[in-house]
């Protein structure tokens, strides 16, 4: 049998207790010494730098949401 150990990502903590799975399945995690949830090898950004930062400008020149799905692959164009 293999054990794994978890750390809590946010104090360092070995006391967690599985509470649950998330909606994509994965398992949560509770922390008995801060309180707080986290999830099983947690993604942490789902979009790369360069694209947070072509919406973000974007969003500054104030873009509609249509020209922000031109702005897009085109692969959700709004009909």
């Amino acid at each position: 049998m293999i054990t794994v150990i978890v750390h809590c990502p946010h104090c360092g903590s070995d006391a967690l207790v599985r509470n649950g799975r998330s909606p994509n399945r994965k398992q949560k995690y509770l922390c008995r010494v801060c309180q707080r949830q986290s999830r099983e090898n947690p993604i942490p950004h789902a979009y790369p730098e360069e694209r947070r930062e072509e919406v973000l400008r974007a969003y500054e020149e104030r873009s509609s949401l249509r020209g922000l799905e031109r702005t897009d692959c085109g692969c959700h164009a709004i009909p």
